[in-house]
């Protein structure tokens, strides 16, 4: 009997529901991000202060779109309405901590950075730990953000691989996403390489009124296609149960579940500590405060990123609350109910942009998911050329002038572009596997770096305890504990030592991470290594 050959994925271009206009549409956004690296470019960029920080004087307020765009990025276009159309409104109770950690940073952090007058955050280890600190926590953040910003430009690439081959969902479709994440990842390069963090900063602020206004536009047509009145809509989505039971308008929940991500508990203590680590540890945020011409203006930063991710997010949740309307509830939505089934939550807003929007403004929503994801990446790379030039290369090749640094920076963009796209390739399988939705899948990759990074700095900026010898096992730690906590791994785990099997949300991994990596910093004593207590 012949045996046929294996049939081989196919890449066939092109989606019918993306015409020509939309295509002129989204081109033409591309060429405007790209006409912005440039024309940032043509200041000359001295050194890598100009390249990295922007020569320390970036306008606050444009600071502060940028930190909201970054933290925001493709996982909030698109996980966001995802999480309100198969859940509820929980996810935005996170805000809670966030706006606590902001506070705290803006206190604590942002002035001792800018005291110290770090490149990188990594570098105020090396005051008072020693550089052997400074080297591990470099790598430590380096590491969690080619997991942070791969799982990112993933997410990103969905809506490129509908467009480009009209599919993401079966196996040989998997070829699609890894297509358009390249395809991302090659533009992000393009424009990074050429005008550094001044030109990210801007295109930020272009990037994020172009999907805040996605966002607005779509919430204006799902409500010109619904027929029935607010008040039945409303009282419609109170009446729905989410698969936890609970109410599609639940905002609060008190739920005592260590398995449940969003709740007022998780709110106050997890989501703080998350909320520290991201705009105080992250380099790819930190990175934006540090361009502002004071502390206090940086300070004003983080602060003002977090008021304002309030309403965003929201945006995007009621975005998905009447997406399940309009998918699930055809009676609502009379005689412009759609005669086709949205399998996918992941691409469900993606779906409704290419089959129910208007010619044009399908390319222009496009545009904003892509300004979503490409916000990651860009903002992705430059921090991590900053951090790889600053913390690593500078002490392999001291005494360089300032042209070779800048060379050389730009040459670690492209390096970790690739890595990146790498990632986020495996990334494609990793989630599918994982089963989360893709906020959670986002957020739950974070907290691998962020655990160790909180406990060290917790421990250097309100202790005068560590070493570099307990700072390098907390960063160990911290990844450790939340790998061990990962909800396959504890399967694995307990079935070995004779435990009954339990499950931690991604919240609470990251907190017995933090609390583990910082009891293991503080058995380090500054005075043994001879550092610096300033």
């Amino acid at each position: 009997m012949t045996t046929l050959p294996a049939p081989q994925p196919t890449l066939a271009f092109g989606n019918p529901a993306f015409g020509a206009l939309d295509w002129a549409v989204l081109l033409g956004y591309f060429a405007m991000l790209l006409a912005t690296g440039v024309w940032f470019a043509r200041k000359e960029q001295s050194g890598t202060e100009d390249y990295f920080l922007g020569g320390r004087r970036m306008p606050t307020w444009a600071v502060a779109v940028s930190v909201l765009a970054t933290s925001l990025s493709a996982a909030t276009f698109v996980g966001g309405p995802q999480q309100a159309y198969t859940g509820d409104l929980t996810y935005l109770i996170s805000n809670i901590g966030m706006v606590l950690a902001a506070v705290v940073v803006a206190a604590f952090f942002v002035p001792v950075f800018y005291k110290a007058r770090v490149a990188t955050v990594y570098e105020l280890l090396e005051h008072r730990h020693g550089p052997g600190a400074k080297q591990a926590a470099s790598w430590t953040f380096m590491l969690g953000r080619i997991m942070a910003s791969g799982a990112r430009i993933y997410i990103g690439a969905l809506p490129m691989a509908l467009i480009l081959f009209e599919g993401v969902g079966g196996a040989s479709e998997t070829w699609h996403i890894v297509a358009a994440i390249w395809v991302m990842t090659v533009v992000g390069i393009i424009y990074t390489f050429v005008g550094g963090i001044a030109s990210v900063i801007w295109t930020d602020v272009i990037q994020t009124a172009v999907f805040v206004g996605a966002a607005m536009a779509a919430i204006v047509l799902l409500l010109a296609k619904i027929d029935a009145p607010i008040g039945d809509v409303i009282e419609t989505l109170r009446a729905a149960e989410t698969p936890a039971g609970e109410s599609k308008l639940t905002l609060l929940s008190t739920s005592t579940d260590p398995a449940a991500n969003y709740t007022i508990f998780t709110a106050i203590f997890a989501f703080t500590l998350m909320g520290i680590a991201s705009y105080g540890t992250d380099q790819d945020l930190v990175q934006r405060m540090l361009t502002c011409k004071s502390a206090a203006k940086g300070s004003a930063s983080v602060l003002g990123a977090i008021v304002a991710s309030v309403p965003v997010v929201s945006l995007f949740m009621v975005v998905g609350l009447l997406l399940w309307i309009f998918y699930q509830q055809p009676a609502l939505v009379g005689e412009g109910a759609p005669d086709y089934e949205a399998n996918d939550s992941r691409t469900v807003f993606l779906e409704f942009i290419l089959r129910e929007m208007p010619a044009g403004m399908t390319g222009l929503m496009m545009a904003g998911l892509f300004a979503a994801g490409l916000s990651s990446l860009n903002s992705g790379l430059n921090s991590m050329a900053s951090t790889l030039m600053n913390d690593v290369y500078k002490g392999v090749a001291p005494a360089k002038s300032e042209k070779h640094y800048l060379r050389v920076g730009r040459l670690f963009v492209i390096g970790w572009g690739i890595v990146l796209g790498g990632f986020a390739t495996f990334c494609v399988y990793w989630q599918s596997a994982d089963g989360s939705t893709l906020i959670d899948f986002a957020l739950g990759v974070m907290t691998f770096a962020y655990a160790g990074l909180l406990g060290v700095y917790l421990t250097t900026l309100f202790t005068k305890r560590g070493s570099t010898a307990s700072v390098l096992a907390a960063l160990v730690t911290g990844f450790v504990v939340v790998g061990l906590l990962q909800p396959n791994i504890v399967t694995w785990w307990t079935g070995i030592v004779g435990l009954t099997e339990f499950e931690l949300g991604f919240p609470w991994r990251l907190t017995a991470g933090a609390v583990a990596a910082t009891c293991v910093c503080l058995i380090g004593n500054a005075k043994q290594t001879g550092a610096r207590n300033d």
